[in-house]
């Protein structure tokens, strides 16, 4: 049998059928051989070609780089300003994001791990104990670049705070919330104005009216946090009792007020004393404007947006587009272009689809991309060393004692005479003591202005450092109680809901 199948495999038939299952290899070799020709002939070609082109071209001669046809010289960036710049903003995301981790851990807020990860990494920390690593990873040269990226993601974290914004909040709350609120404005400003008497001999310049750097100080004492304040609730699972309630809506009323208030003093710091009327006429005009045209048409396309679920390219790029105009136009008018952003993120109705989709596309960009670079660009511009001596360390700390007294002082008191029990009152004045990032937008804005040194610069970012991480932990301590667990239906103070 063995003989007999060998026999029939060297049938010619069989062999016939071999050559035909060899047939289709050999036939992918050939293509492939000829392809391998081809390409091989027109790389000689272009090669023969080019030596060709550039025997003819080189006795040719070119204008003088010094013409006129290179104009006034703009200039490149460089591909090492580009090496530093990417590399710096790597250094700054790792660090930022293994700090933030690190105060999450601890139960606290993690923007405040990711500031004090910009200010390690500026002159304060990393310049002083190894200023070759600093001038590598941070130079000097890289700052303007930093500070654009910086400005780009301010503006855009300033448009996520108005989609935030729940503006029904400002108009359903009682009367007793809308005190509180601007009591914790208020106290605060009136003592760090009364400060600025002290503060101005010692750390301004004759170049700035006292005016200005009292009316500065007075606000800069004044912010509340409003994102990481919610933040703080909603890990705590808060947000939804009665003293939750009250606190997202008073620190809504404050951030809309302290944002007017600070537009104000911007626009009398940028504009000379007769441009300071025009200016502020020009800011209640624009906001105006939209609130009053703008804000109903935003309303009629979003219900639009709501029935036919389209969000395309085309809707993002007219909302971004609006968004760049809206901040164009806040700075032409001689106030800051996040004032801008947030306003047209606050006329967008914050539980809308649109608002949503916004939220989903740019939290992730800003907050692991562009804000670690804002806190980069601010640990560049903080010397703590500046603050030295016991003189200065005894204003660092008389900042802060009144920066909680304001905040702590006239908003618990406020929420006790409207009913509120001591406990709940204090937990309400300990929660507006918050500050984190809208502080540091608010410092940075003065320190372009020159309103403030860079001494007391380095102090008020000590202030807003220390009064976010005093949040959570003294939080703590006051939610024990009963009353922080009834739910947002029952009564509050004033009897709003």
């Amino acid at each position: 049998m063995r003989r007999r199948d060998i026999a029939l495999d060297d049938s010619p038939s069989s062999m016939q059928h071999g050559i035909m299952e060899l047939a289709p290899g050999s036939q992918l070799r050939a293509g492939r051989l000829k392809t391998i020709i081809a390409y091989g002939a027109m790389i000689a070609a272009s090669v023969g070609l080019f030596l060709g082109i550039r025997s003819f071209g080189s006795d040719l001669i070119a204008p003088d780089p010094k013409g006129p046809i290179f104009g006034a010289g703009g200039g490149s960036a460089g591909a090492h300003a580009i090496l530093h710049v990417l590399l710096a903003m790597l250094v700054v995301i790792i660090a930022s994001r293994a700090l933030g981790a690190l105060f999450r851990y601890l139960h606290q807020p993690p923007v405040i791990g990711e500031v004090i990860a910009g200010i390690l990494l500026g002159p304060s920390l990393l310049g002083r104990i190894a200023p070759s690593a600093s001038a590598f990873l941070l130079p000097t040269t890289v700052a303007p670049y930093l500070g654009i990226i910086a400005q780009v993601g301010a503006i855009l974290f300033m448009f996520l705070v108005g989609l935030e914004l729940d503006t029904s909040l400002l108009r359903k709350k009682s009367h007793a919330t809308l005190a509180i609120s601007h009591a914790s404005i208020l106290a605060p400003f009136l003592l760090g104005s009364g400060l600025a008497l002290w503060l101005y001999p010692k750390l301004s310049s004759s170049d700035v009216p006292f005016s200005v750097f009292a009316l500065f100080m007075g606000v800069s004492m004044s912010v509340t946090a409003f994102p990481v304040l919610a933040r703080i609730l909603t890990d705590r699972g808060i947000h939804k009792t009665r003293l939750g309630v009250i606190a997202i809506s008073c620190a809504a009323v404050d951030d809309v007020t302290a944002w007017c208030l600070l537009a104000f003093v911007v626009s009398v710091a940028q504009a000379r004393p007769s441009g300071a009327l025009l200016t502020i006429g020009l800011s209640i005009v624009y906001i105006a404007f939209m609130l009053g045209a703008v804000r109903p048409l935003v309303q009629r396309a979003v219900r639009k947006m709501e029935l036919t679920k389209e969000l395309g390219q085309n809707t993002s790029a007219l909302v971004f587009g609006g968004l760049l105009l809206s901040a164009l136009t806040t700075d032409f008018i001689g106030i800051h272009p996040v004032f801008g952003a947030f306003l047209l993120g606050a006329i967008i109705p914050h539980e809308s689809l649109l608002a949503k989709s916004l939220k989903q596309k740019l939290e992730d960009l800003v907050v692991v991309l562009l804000l670690p670079a804002y806190f980069a660009f601010t640990g560049m511009r903080t010397q703590i060393g500046l603050v030295s001596g016991m003189e200065h360390w005894l204003f660092c700390g008389a900042i802060i004692v009144v920066a909680c007294m304001g905040k702590f002082g006239g908003s618990s008191i406020a929420a006790r005479l409207a009913g509120l029990e001591w406990r709940d009152a204090s937990s309400l004045g300990i929660l507006m003591n918050t500050r984190g990032l809208m502080e540091l937008i608010v410092l940075n804005m003065g320190l372009d202005l020159r309103v403030i040194s860079p001494t007391l610069f380095a102090m008020m970012i000590i202030m807003a450092l220390v009064t976010t991480f005093a949040t959570t932990p003294i939080l703590h301590l006051l939610i024990r109680s009963r009353s922080l667990d009834e739910p947002a239906t029952s009564t509050a103070i004033g009897g709003a809901t």
